[in-house]
């Protein structure tokens, strides 16, 4: 199973994606990690990306996705994923991806960047990452204002429930 765990910057993607992949024993892919520098240094300055900046970066996270579906392995992917139409890249397979949404508020985020040191995106975006969001129908849904193990916790206790709600 593939977790993408998504949510706006700040929501602890990063954070509880490693807590998580440190729990199933399996890798852990930050997609901030492959932004290009030209991406890094416009959220540096403050500016939003666009869908155009965006697209190369998205492709690079679809095969990260495919290199681990291909694997027929676990494993847990952090990318922001803001868009339905993102997500519609990267979730081509339902049945093996878990599409997993931190939700959070504008005013936790702002007070949570005011303590977030060394990452390039500057909290001068945030307005415009929740302008971007498409909050997803078809995910699991968890308050990012819990504690990582908790939220952990309910990832789990979630992904193994059954479908039709019976015990198997």
């Amino acid at each position: 199973m593939l977790y993408l765990i998504m949510g706006v910057m700040g929501s602890g993607k990063t954070t509880v994606g490693m807590a998580l992949a440190e729990r199933l024993k399996c890798p852990f892919h930050d997609a901030d990690d492959l932004h290009s520098e030209y991406n890094k240094e416009k959220m540096r300055r403050g500016e939003p990306l666009n869908d155009e900046d965006r697209k190369p970066w998205l492709f690079a996270v679809r095969s990260i996705v495919d290199m681990e579906i291909g694997e027929k392995r676990n494993a847990v992917i952090a990318c922001s994923a803001l868009k339905e139409q993102y997500r519609k890249l990267l979730i081509h397979d339902a049945a093996r991806i878990k599409l997993i949404y931190l939700k959070a508020t504008e005013e936790m985020i702002t007070s949570r960047l005011v303590y977030r040191k060394h990452h390039f995106a500057s909290p001068a975006i945030l307005e415009s990452q929740f302008n971007a969001l498409e909050e997803p129908q078809n995910a699991m849904i968890i308050d990012a204002g819990m504690p990582v193990d908790r939220i952990v916790e309910e990832i789990m206790e979630k992904a193994y429930e059954p479908e039709d709600g019976t015990l198997e």
